[in-house]
């Protein structure tokens, strides 16, 4: 049987890295993409290939559409040379940025800079992407709880992923005659250095966060990339189309 390969964006960090490692304890093979921390994604290379799985990490800006082609020419020859395919089997779209920034204080630039690392990146690295995907394949949108209940100041955030999970929805009708199904991740607060770090840096917002689940925590983000590691398994594959909240039921 053929072993699974997947790309992960935003790899080298927080939820991306979680992602990585739980996909490559089921047996995943996995490439991930790093922005600027080609450090930090080489180490979590470094701790997939010690579990006897084969990894590697490639450069990345997720919101430059222009580098999409010769990044997935470069991912054809790492596919070819470093895992013996010319295909992968699993995309998952996490990469991205974090900002609170009050709606009366977004500037188009800030606007801008959202949509194409949020929205208009996910949607055409999907579709440079599908020529390269094997039949059969996921793919996996993260997006955000702040799309179902309201946090001040993540107005152009929140609103980019809900563009992506209506993508996403339009993607899995498109797709499915490949045998291919796609679906939306929306974890809730956690405990990352995303935003700088907004949780982890302020206790105070920590512990009122934590207030609002049932649970009474925030999350981790090993709570997040078992659920990623779920949908890419066999017995992930009859969920299609859907959004999965992965927050603790806050604000029930």
């Amino acid at each position: 049987m053929t072993t699974k390969i997947a790309l992960i964006t935003g790899g080298s960090r927080g939820l991306g890295k979680n992602m990585a490692l739980r996909l490559a304890e089921n047996g995943t093979d996995v490439v991930i993409t790093y922005h600027t921390k080609k450090d930090e994604a080489e180490a979590v290379v470094a701790e997939i290939r010690q579990t006897g799985r084969k990894a590697a990490s490639m450069q990345l800006d997720a919101g430059d559409i222009a580098s999409f082609d010769p990044f997935l020419e470069q991912l054809q020859t790492t596919l070819l040379t470093e895992f013996g395919r010319s295909t992968f089997d699993f995309l998952v779209n996490n990469g991205g940025m974090g900002a609170t920034i009050p709606f009366a204080q977004v500037t188009e630039e800030v606007f801008d800079r959202f949509v194409n690392v949020h929205f208009k990146g996910v949607y055409f690295l999907t579709q440079k992407a599908l020529p390269h995907m094997a039949d059969g394949g996921r793919i996996i949108n993260i997006s955000t709880g702040t799309t179902r209940f309201c946090v001040p100041g993540y107005s152009v955030y929140a609103s980019m992923k809900g563009g992506m999970e209506t993508f996403t929805k339009y993607l899995a009708k498109e797709i499915g005659a490949r045998g291919m199904t796609a679906n939306v991740v929306a974890p809730g607060p956690v405990e990352t250095d995303f935003n700088n770090a907004a949780i982890r840096t302020n206790p105070d917002r920590k512990a009122y966060l934590a207030s609002l689940s049932p649970l009474g925590r925030v999350g981790e983000a090993g709570d997040i990339g078992g659920v990623v590691a779920f949908l890419c398994s066999e017995a992930g594959g009859w969920i299609n189309g859907q959004r999965i909240e992965v927050s603790g039921g806050i604000n029930l």
